[in-house]
C-alpha cells in the first residue's frame, strides 16, 4: 500500500526517444509521486541497449521498466490505479492507447507531449492528442502556437510548460556535485559531435554530401575526433524509420571514394550527455541535441546548406545566430546563440514551468469527481474499421486481432489507390514554388572561432 497522500504516475512509452523523454520528465515530479514505467510492445520498442541509454541521467533503471502488450494495459491501469498517466508516445499511438483504457473506472489524468522541438506546430500534433487532458510543451513560443491551433480546431485542451528535461542545467550553471565531494577533473574536450537524425535530411545524396563535409572536417582537424553520433545500431528501431544509415553510407566506396577513412572520423551511439562531455562543438541540422549543447555552454553549428524550412524542423532557429554552412564546419567556425532568442525558445527559466502544478490541479479535480473523456472530434471517418487500422498500423505484428488483419486487407489496397491518385494529381497540377527562409545574419561575436587552434 502506498503512503497516505502519495500520488502515482504511470508512464507509458513506445520508441526510444519518447521513453527517454517520459523518464526524464517524470524524474522532475515532486518527491511525493511514485512512478512506474511500461513500454508498449510494438515494432519501435527500444532494445535493451537503447533502453539503458534512454534512461541514462533519469531517476530510473532498466530493471524498473516492464514491456507489456496493449491488450494488457486496461487491466494494468485498473490494478495500479494511477492518479495520472504520462503518454510518452508517438501521436497516433496516443490515440490508440486512450481507446485501450476507455472504460477503466475513474480513469487517470492523461498527460501527453513531445520529446523535442515541435515548431512548426502542426494540426496533427493536437488532433492525435485531443482526448488527453494536458499537453506538455517546452517553450513559450510552442505554447502560443499550440494555443492558436487548438482554438482553430475547437479542441479544449490544457497546455503546460516544462523545461526540456534533457537540458540538465540552466545555461552557464555548473553541474552540481555530491555533498562533501569535490568535483572530479573533467576529461579535456576532444570531439566535434555531429548529431545525426533519421529523416533530416531525408535524401541519400544529401546524407552523402553531409558525410563528405564531415570527412573534410576530420582531415582539416586531425587532432580532434569527428563523431557521427547515431541513435541506433543496425537492426534497432527508432521513432522514425531511417532509410540511409550513416554507418552504411560511410562503408560505401561512393562516399569514401575508395580511400581510407581518416582515423579520427568515427560513428558512435550512446547517451548524448556522454558525447557532450567530450565535445568542443556540436553540429546538426535541427536535432534537439543543439539545445542540450547550448545548455552545456558548448558551441553549436546548424547547417543550413539544405535550406531553412518546416520539413527540416529548423525554422525555430531563425534569429538564433546558430546557422552556418559546410565551409564554416570545415573551418571550425561555430556559434553562440543570441540572448534575445533564448527566453522565447526553450530557455525560459525553471520558474516559468507550470506543468507539474497543472497535473496536480487536474488530479485534484479527479479526486472531486471522475473525469469524463473528451469526445473525439477529428478523423471520425471509417468507424470501427478506422480504429482497427489505427491500432494495426501502430502495433504491426504485435496486434493479433481479427479486426486488425481485416483492416489491413481493406486499407492497404485502398491506400495504394489513394496514393497513386495523389501522385497523378501532382503530375498534372504543379505545386507552387516554395521559398526558403534563408540564413540569419552572422556577427563576429556569434562566431566562436576559426580553425583547430581556436577550437582547443
Amino acid at each position: 500500500m502506498r503512503p497516505v497522500g502519495a500520488r502515482r504516475m504511470l508512464v507509458v512509452g513506445d520508441s526510444d526517444s519518447y521513453v527517454k523523454w517520459g523518464a526524464a520528465l517524470a524524474s522532475r515530479l515532486p518527491a511525493d509521486w511514485a512512478v512506474e514505467i511500461i513500454v508498449i510492445a510494438s515494432p519501435v520498442q527500444p532494445s535493451a541497449r537503447q533502453l539503458q541509454h534512454a534512461l541514462a541521467g533519469s531517476a530510473f533503471t532498466i530493471g524498473q521498466v516492464r514491456v507489456r502488450r496493449l491488450s494488457d494495459l486496461a487491466r494494468i491501469v485498473a490494478e495500479l490505479r494511477p492518479d495520472a498517466m504520462l503518454l510518452a508516445l508517438r501521436g497516433p499511438m496516443v490515440r490508440v492507447v486512450v481507446r485501450a483504457i476507455d472504460g477503466v473506472p475513474n480513469r487517470p489524468v492523461l498527460v501527453s507531449g513531445f520529446p523535442g522541438i515541435t515548431i512548426p506546430a502542426v494540426d496533427k500534433a493536437i488532433v492525435y492528442r485531443e482526448q488527453t487532458d494536458l499537453i506538455v510543451l517546452h517553450s513559450r513560443r510552442e505554447v502560443r502556437d499550440f494555443t492558436r491551433n487548438a482554438e482553430r480546431l475547437s479542441v479544449a485542451i490544457e497546455l503546460g510548460l516544462a523545461t526540456l528535461p534533457f537540458l540538465s542545467r540552466p545555461m552557464g550553471e555548473s553541474a552540481p556535485t555530491e555533498p562533501g565531494r569535490a568535483a572530479e577533473p573533467a576529461t579535456a574536450p576532444d570531439s566535434i559531435v555531429f548529431a545525426a537524425q533519421a529523416i533530416v535530411p531525408r535524401q541519400r545524396e544529401q546524407r552523402v554530401a553531409l558525410l563528405g563535409w564531415l570527412l573534410a572536417t576530420a582531415r582539416a582537424h586531425p587532432g580532434l575526433r569527428v563523431v557521427v553520433k547515431v541513435r541506433a545500431r543496425a537492426g534497432e528501431a527508432q521513432t522514425h524509420a531511417e532509410a540511409f544509415d550513416f554507418a552504411d553510407l560511410l562503408a560505401d566506396p561512393e562516399v569514401n571514394r575508395g580511400g581510407a577513412l581518416p582515423g579520427n572520423l568515427v560513428v558512435e551511439d550512446g547517451p548524448m550527455t556522454d558525447h557532450l562531455s567530450r565535445a568542443v562543438a556540436l553540429v546538426t541540422i535541427s536535432s534537439t541535441a543543439a539545445l542540450e549543447a547550448v545548455a552545456a555552454d558548448i558551441p553549436v553549428l546548424l547547417l543550413d546548406d539544405f535550406g531553412i524550412e518546416p520539413k527540416l524542423i529548423n525554422t525555430v532557429f531563425v534569429d538564433s545566430g546558430l546557422f552556418g554552412d559546410e565551409r564554416d564546419l570545415v573551418a571550425g567556425a561555430f556559434r553562440r546563440p543570441r540572448a534575445e532568442w533564448l527566453a522565447d525558445n526553450y530557455f525560459h527559466g525553471p520558474e516559468a514551468d507550470d506543468w507539474a502544478q497543472q497535473v496536480q490541479r487536474l488530479v485534484a479535480r479527479r479526486d472531486a469527481a471522475p473525469l469524463q473523456l473528451a469526445p473525439q472530434r477529428h478523423n471520425l471517418r471509417g468507424g470501427r474499421m478506422r480504429r482497427a487500422w489505427d491500432r494495426k498500423r501502430m502495433l504491426g505484428s504485435f496486434d493479433r486481432t481479427a479486426s486488425g488483419y481485416l483492416a489491413m486487407v481493406v486499407a492497404v489496397p485502398a491506400l495504394w489507390v489513394l496514393r497513386r491518385a495523389r501522385r497523378l494529381v501532382r503530375m498534372l497540377v504543379p505545386e507552387p514554388a516554395t521559398v526558403s527562409l534563408g540564413r540569419d545574419s552572422r556577427s563576429a561575436e556569434q562566431t566562436v572561432a576559426t580553425g583547430e587552434s581556436a577550437l582547443r
